[in-house]
């Protein structure tokens, strides 16, 4: 659920992976060890980093960078290096410890989980091919650094997916050894322009065009103005236990131009055990978290995001089936940019999970406050976003708006949920 940007020269895994779909993504990933699906919920991400003393012979590496500490600004790059080349070595040897020299303890537990949402996504091997330094800087006993990045994930279907990324990472000084204590891809889930192909199964409303395509986001989205809530009501859709993948369908704020995106919803998971359905928050860069709102298939569920004060948001969540609610104020630095109501196929630390067969979701009361005026979206004239796979047929594909101008559909489409080759695009 990484922010959306702009098309633009590669600059992936969104924001980190959400620590609560992590843990949900690692139990999907040990069930399927040959199948291709995507994770941060049933077999998330754990991208995980190690050391190796010898530079990886495929990766090229461009060594600009600035700082004024030259042997510090030295010795972070050679972690971040072995770090990678160890996360690949770890996936080949299915031995996630040689991650652990490079990584603080939170980190490895995450990479962990990431290198397990990589192989629930069907893929053989992942492999770094280029690594471009932008900019490294050490003040005491933390340093930042930011790379633009190129891994090759080979699937065991047959099929090369390359994606080019910018990663942010921050290091911290532990008993005089450098570790890294996160690595946010804040550009993973670019919407560009495209020419999906229309969906093969019925769309229980009118299609709407395809005039903006992602790899992993369906629906509407709008921009133009400050937006300080976003709500909508939607039907939990009843998934098909019979292909793994999973779905998260959710609403929020930032992220369509912007690197913060703040948003709640639910999930579906499917593994070989069947389908596991839950509740989450998230607020980049931080990862997503599972709270206490039980949902099944078939509830209607209703999730709001609204800011009080300043950087005060509260985040309401009911099952209107059930009568069970969920809220809690948290605390966001918003560029308050955008608004977004989505279906996504979540991503799993080099790949995309596969989107599960969801059939259709329905949502309804769509709308959000701009520039203090509550809007449905017709008034705020929305986009539709078409969530296409690598050979550009549509996978999932949004319904016009309604006459009501704030309900549409999101119907699955027959075509397969497959990586895109180039830039993928990631949430988060």
């Amino acid at each position: 659920m990484t922010p959306l940007v702009p098309p633009q020269p590669p600059v992936r895994k969104s924001g980190g992976v959400p620590a609560g779909r992590l843990v949900a993504l690692g139990l999907l990933a040990f069930v399927l060890a040959a199948f291709t699906g995507r994770i941060d919920f049933g077999a998330l991400i754990t991208t995980a980093r190690s050391y190796l003393d010898q530079a990886a012979p495929a990766a090229r590496t461009n060594t600009s960078s600035t700082s004024t500490d030259t042997a510090a600004v030295a010795a972070v790059k050679d972690v971040i290096t072995r770090a990678n080349q160890a996360q690949a070595q770890a996936y080949s040897r299915n031995d996630p410890t040689l991650m652990r020299a490079t990584a603080t303890d939170s980190y490895y537990q995450e990479l962990v989980q990431t290198n397990q949402g990589i192989q629930s996504s069907g893929a053989q091997s992942i492999e770094l091919v280029t690594l471009d330094w932008v900019d490294v800087t050490v003040s005491g006993t933390t340093a930042k650094a930011t790379t633009n990045e190129t891994w090759r994930t080979t699937y065991t279907d047959g099929s090369v997916a390359d994606s080019t990324d910018r990663n942010d990472y921050t290091l911290v000084l532990q008993a005089g050894a450098w570790k890294i204590s996160a690595d946010v891809q804040p550009t993973t889930q670019i919407i560009s322009p495209g020419t999906g192909i229309s969906p093969v199964v019925t769309q229980p409303g009118t299609p709407a065009s395809v005039t903006s395509s992602s790899s992993n986001w369906s629906g509407y989205a709008a921009s133009g103005g400050n937006f300080t809530s976003v709500t909508a009501t939607w039907t939990v859709p009843t998934v098909s236990a019979n292909a793994t993948g999973a779905d998260a369908t959710w609403v929020g704020i930032g992220g369509l131009t912007s690197r913060d995106l703040i948003q709640a919803g639910t999930q579906a998971m499917v593994d070989g055990s069947g389908v596991a359905y839950t509740s989450w928050i998230e607020m980049l860069p931080q990862s997503s978290r599972e709270v206490p709102l039980s949902v099944s298939a078939g509830d209607s569920v209703t999730v709001s995001i609204t800011q009080q004060s300043g950087n005060d948001w509260l985040i309401a969540m009911k099952n209107n089936t059930t009568s069970g609610t969920y809220n809690v104020t948290v605390q966001y630095s918003s560029s308050n940019s955008s608004a977004e109501w989505v279906q996504e196929a979540p991503s799993v630390g080099r790949g995309l999970v596969s989107l599960d067969q969801f059939g259709v979701v329905s949502f309804s009361g769509a709308s959000a406050v701009r520039d203090g005026k509550a809007m449905s979206l017709s008034a705020l004239a929305a986009k539709a976003i078409t969530m296409i796979n690598g050979q550009g047929q549509a996978i999932a594909q949004p319904s016009t708006v309604s006459s009501d101008g704030s309900s549409f559909t999101i119907a699955r489409t027959d075509a397969s949920s497959t990586p895109q080759t180039g830039t993928r695009r990631r949430r988060p």
